[in-house]
């Protein structure tokens, strides 16, 4: 017999296939309770990083004993001994507009089993998905579905957006009527059996365990495919209509080329949503308005042309000032690392825009705090002044400091521009710089949006 670690390591597109052929012939839960199957649903757990749930084992921990946590997940489902344990609950604060998003930590061994049915069952339902849902599918991302907004405005001129926003999606999914949906596409009913066991695993919420009889969690492997197989229902009802649309998880935006029609799309559809499928439509952030008012993953359409929301540069705005506060015992070197860092990740996204002069923006306020932060340094007003003329400021342009102007107002001074400007800052203090860089999709640097 082979070895344990022998089946890990050796894993190829040959078993990948036969996979594939025992779904086909209904043995996907035999195929689950493999060790290869297992270990690959363990890579992506370790991929995705994470918590530990409520038996505080780590991924790390998993991992030292990786071979006999495998072995004992196998022999669970095999005997159907396997109970998914409470999932932790977690609150994380909404920054918009107050309030939580309620998360849930499953533990590793759960997760592990989770990601493993992912991947046999995404394959069986993800060419049933419609091709206007792009959020957590493979080949599918934010910037097809920014385009394909585009798009649609263009050439239909629908510039009017029905923005319907679902109250509490994740925990409003009906397990029922999930699991029928499901049913269509998995013919092995085992399969099916353990998502209903997975789905109905409960809450640990403050030490006591609180049974879950609808939702799915929010922070499991299998809840994104799930979600999209809950939603495709509103999809095909919107290609049944012929209406035009895309779709990233439960953020939907439907195209119509009136305000008039929109509203009637949008009381329509939300009777469908609440009737049909048993969710709660938000009214408060459910609107109709012009593509230019709305945000669509991030971005908005102004006049067909993709660019960067208000609400998106007002959090990195934010994001900025938490990076440079007062009083810190950070150096500025130190200081210009952090941002860079959280700079690369927030500007490789928001690389979507066509309005490079956004991020040009973004690079220009970086830098006014940072020499807000060099005056605070300077304790005194005298000080300043002595510190801008070292750095070759004219003693009439330097004597700005000794104006009323408080430090925020100086900080967009000639004289600090003069003195730390932005070659000082991009060469030698090593700011990354983005609008520098050159994309066929953007328009001249030299171009600006205005934003509602």
């Amino acid at each position: 017999m082979r070895k344990e670690s022998d089946m890990i390591n050796n894993k190829s597109p040959i078993i990948q296939l036969k996979l594939q052929s025992k779904a086909e012939k209904e043995n996907l839960y035999e195929a689950l309770c493999t060790n290869y199957v297992l270990y690959e649903g363990f890579c992506n757990v370790k991929k995705n990083q994470g918590a530990a749930g409520i038996d505080a084992q780590s991924i790390r921990d998993f991992e030292a004993n990786l071979e006999i946590e495998l072995e004992r997940l196998k022999e669970e489902l095999v005997n159907w001994t396997y109970q998914p344990q409470p999932v932790k609950r977690v609150e994380i604060p909404k920054l918009e507009r107050g309030g939580v998003r309620l998360l849930g930590i499953p533990c590793v061994r759960d997760r592990v089993v989770q990601a493993a049915i992912k991947n046999l069952i995404e394959p069986l339902l993800d060419p049933h998905l419609s091709e206007y849902s792009y959020g957590f599918r493979p080949g599918k991302n934010q910037r097809q579905a920014i385009e394909t907004a585009q798009q649609i405005m263009r050439e239909r001129g629908k510039g009017i957006v029905v923005d319907i926003d679902l109250s509490k999606f994740f925990d409003r999914i009906h397990h029922d009527r999930l699991i029928a949906r499901l049913s269509r596409q998995i013919p092995d009913k085992r399969i099916l059996r353990l998502i209903g066991k997975i789905l109905r695993g409960g809450i640990m919420e403050d030490g006591f365990v609180k049974p879950s009889k609808e939702g799915a969690v929010q922070g499991s492997p299998l809840s994104p495919l799930l979600s999209n197989v809950v939603l495709d229902e509103l999809d095909k009802e919107l290609e049944r209509r012929g209406l035009e649309f895309c779709r990233f998880a439960d953020d939907c935006n439907i195209f119509v080329k009136s305000i008039k029609s929109g509203r009637r799309v949008m009381d329509s559809m939300s009777r469908f949503i609440e009737k049909k499928l048993r969710l709660v439509v938000n009214e408060e952030k459910s609107r109709v308005a012009p593509t230019s008012q709305v945000s669509f993953l991030g971005m908005t359409l102004v006049e067909g042309i993709i660019a960067i929301s208000r609400k998106s540069i007002l959090k990195a705005m934010k994001k900025v000032k938490d990076l440079t506060p007062r009083g810190t015992h950070c150096t500025l070197v130190e200081t210009i690392e952090e941002i860079n860092k959280w700079y690369r990740g927030w500007s490789g996204y928001f690389l979507m825009t066509q309005y490079p002069s956004q991020l040009a923006a973004i690079e220009a306020h970086i830098r006014r705090r940072l020499r807000s932060r060099l005056i605070d340094q300077q304790k005194s007003r005298r000080n300043l002044f002595k510190k801008l003329i070292q750095r070759g400021v004219p003693r009439p342009t330097a004597a700005v400091a000794f104006t009323h102007k408080r430090r925020w107002a100086l900080s967009q001074t000639r004289a600090m521009s003069k003195a730390f400007g932005n070659r000082w800052f991009i060469q030698e203090m090593r700011q990354f710089i983005r609008s520098h860089e050159s994309y066929p999709h953007w328009l001249d640097r030299s171009k600006w949006v205005r934003l509602t």
